[in-house]
């Protein structure tokens, strides 16, 4: 029964204390409430929270979406000759790529091995000049290439492939031309002459223009049908490498291990094994270092913001030292002005927080609407292709990223509310009646 009546008092001192401290917060400043200094940093709290989620959200977004752009319109490993990667430009012929194909095409989580030449070359229409990449490929190939076959915008029909080239949206704006016009490819490794290399030159029609989404592929990838691309470049049958396409990319370590066991089983020739991750490594782990660096970065921004709110407790606690003294007289313990204050100070975290998270998710989901905007409002373009790659901001909201926001905001704010609820608690009763 006393335990009973012990947690009843229990209780409601504490939602007194409550009562107490929301008074605090909500008077007016005439009253002795709450200053203006601790508005602004409830303000910088919510702005800095706001920031941190945006930003880890669009370079997660950069990442992944960079990441599927890779992983939809090239291959996720690529097998070499030995003696092609040593310049020497040997590339494999027929009877290895059937010997590797009867090697690798029992393996369940390979999807297909497809032939390629790749090749770099100037694309001209009338006087529009530039340098493009072409790979030769079979049709049936090109249709396993995710982004190839169903880019986010095409023209023409990938089936009508081999009447011509596969060309890249940005590309066939730079060049002026549409579906069905014809273009010239001029490659400088051409036949050799008493007088040099001579160029080789070829009139192609365009029958399919694909976008990825992705300005460094759709401004310089041409594709080619295999059989032309072979003449044209004088391969007599030659291909460059075998890009495999793969159920798990994200295994691709195990598969590429795999794979070079049942290579070695081909004595004549020794092979070189690409991964889209190691190709794919330095830009990769830039973005992951950059993310991590913003982070950090703007946790800081946190920390500062919410510095703020001991400037703003410790004005409130001299504001209200008679109050504390009242308080203690009437039988208010040390603890209890100390949790007084600490609610004050974690309510400005708390709100701040809470709003932040608000801002931040409503900006991160609306980004696309609000880059509209401010591109109609101001003219120009926001986000540079040319430069991010990407046609438009990846966003990737994530419950990890919105949760590590909140925890370090909270952390940081009941952590910098421990000194002046301290101070506040350390007032001595007499001092404070005798001073207020």
């Amino acid at each position: 029964m006393a335990s009973y009546y012990h947690n009843r008092l229990r209780i409601r001192a504490i939602n007194y204390e409550l009562k107490i401290a929301f008074r605090y917060l909500f008077a007016k400043r005439s009253n002795g409430g709450l200053s203006a200094i601790a508005w602004y940093s409830l303000i910088g709290v919510m702005l800095s929270v706001a920031t941190l989620i945006v930003i880890q959200s669009v370079m997660i977004g950069f990442r992944e979406e960079f990441v599927s752009k890779i992983l939809g319109a090239n291959a996720h490993l690529s097998i070499y000759s030995n003696s092609f990667v040593a310049n020497k430009r040997v590339g494999i012929d027929e009877e290895t790529q059937s010997s590797i194909d009867d090697l690798i095409k029992d393996q369940s989580d390979i999807i297909t091995a497809m032939p390629i030449i790749n090749e770099t070359v100037m694309v001209s229409s009338g006087s529009r000049n530039f340098g493009v990449q072409v790979f030769g490929v079979e049709v049936e190939d090109l249709q396993d290439i995710p982004l190839i076959a169903s880019p986010e915008y095409e023209e023409g029909s990938i089936e009508k492939f081999n009447e011509g080239v596969a060309i890249g949206s940005v590309l066939a704006r730079q060049l002026g031309i549409g579906l069905g016009s014809n273009i010239r490819l001029i490659s400088p490794s051409g036949a050799k002459t008493a007088f040099g290399i001579t160029p080789r030159a070829v009139d192609v029609n365009v029958s399919y223009i694909f976008s990825v989404g992705r300005y460094d592929i759709d401004s310089t990838r041409i594709y080619m049908p295999m059989d032309k691309a072979i003449t044209y470049f004088g391969r007599n049958g030659l291909v460059d490498r075998l890009d495999i396409m793969v159920l798990d990319p994200n295994n691709i370590e195990k598969i590429a291990e795999k794979i070079s066991v049942e290579l070695e089983k081909i004595k004549e020739e020794t092979f070189v094994i690409w991964t889209w991750k190691q190709a794919s490594n330095s830009f990769l782990s830039a973005l992951d270092i950059e993310r991590k660096a913003m982070f950090v970065i703007w946790s800081l921004v946190v920390l500062i913001a919410a510095l703020n709110i001991i400037s703003g407790l410790v004005m409130l606690v001299k504001n209200k030292t008679q109050n504390i003294a009242i308080l203690r007289t009437i039988g208010f313990s040390k603890y209890s002005i100390m949790r007084i204050f600490f609610i004050a100070g974690s309510m400005i975290g708390l709100t701040g927080t809470f709003l932040g998270i608000v801002l931040g998710c409503t900006f991160a989901l609306n980004l696309q609407a609000i880059q509209s905007g401010v591109e109609l409002i101001f003219g120009g373009s926001v986000w540079d292709p040319q430069v991010r790659y990407l046609t438009q901001i990846p966003v990737k909201l994530r419950l990890n990223d919105i949760l590590s926001a909140t925890l370090i905001s909270l952390v940081i704010s009941f952590l910098i509310t421990i000194f002046p609820s301290y101070r506040a608690a350390s007032l001595n009763p007499v001092d404070g009646l005798r001073n207020g």
